[in-house]
């Protein structure tokens, strides 16, 4: 599944990169809106699995492994790529 906003057009193209589970486009969210979603769409696989998301919100990395820590899931890649950030998290 992949959840994306409403993108006018102006955002680089980043595919997502690896074969999750899951994979969501929060790009053009603010803090916390991607943290939210993300907690959101992990609902949808099982414990184990892994989900990718897609970012540019400049806090979102650390917004995303706060996250992470607190809920026990494990962040496998916390990558930046012209200017968009690229999240895989495994479920616990």
């Amino acid at each position: 599944m992949t959840d994306k906003p409403s993108l006018s057009g102006q955002h680089t193209e980043i595919p997502f990169q690896h074969g999750c589970a899951l994979q969501a486009d929060f790009r053009g969210l603010k803090c916390p809106l991607p943290v939210l979603k993300a907690r959101r769409s992990l609902g949808q696989i099982s414990s184990g699995q892994h989900a990718e998301f897609l970012a540019d919100d400049p806090a979102s990395p650390l917004d995303m492994a706060h996250f992470c820590e607190t809920e026990g899931h494990v962040l496998l890649v916390s990558d930046e790529q012209d200017g968009v950030f690229v999240f895989v998290v495994k479920k616990k």
